[in-house]
């Protein structure tokens, strides 16, 4: 079974990692115990929107690309297709071609 926390906790550590951070740097520009943001990257503790708002702006990744990966690995742990592109009405709204995605995610790697 997916536990939403264990995803969440995951996106955040892989997107700190990648930063080469350290737990305690992360944790002091989020203002949130180093205990605390620990037990968060391992899925023992439920974030808060808020507390995962402040997460999210420590690392300068927006949280609709945590979310959105984190649907990405559900989506995966559930077998199904996750497409490369968005809707073409969307992806014109964005400024994209074609219905492709145009905007860069070098934050979160991919998954898969």
């Amino acid at each position: 079974m997916v536990v939403l926390r264990r995803e969440i906790g995951d996106v955040l550590r892989d997107a700190r990692q990648r930063q080469g951070r350290t737990l305690r740097e992360v944790s002091s520009a989020a203002r949130v115990s180093l205990g605390y943001l620990s037990e968060v990257e391992r899925g023992q503790k439920e974030a808060s929107s808020e507390l995962l708002g402040s997460i999210c702006e420590a690392l300068d990744v927006p949280l609709s690309l945590v979310l959105r990966e984190v649907s990405d690995r559900i989506a995966v742990a559930e077998g199904l297709l996750i497409p490369d592109t968005v809707p073409v009405d969307l992806a014109s709204a964005l400024g994209g071609q074609d219905g492709t995605w145009v905007r860069p995610r070098p934050e979160l790697a991919p998954i898969g």
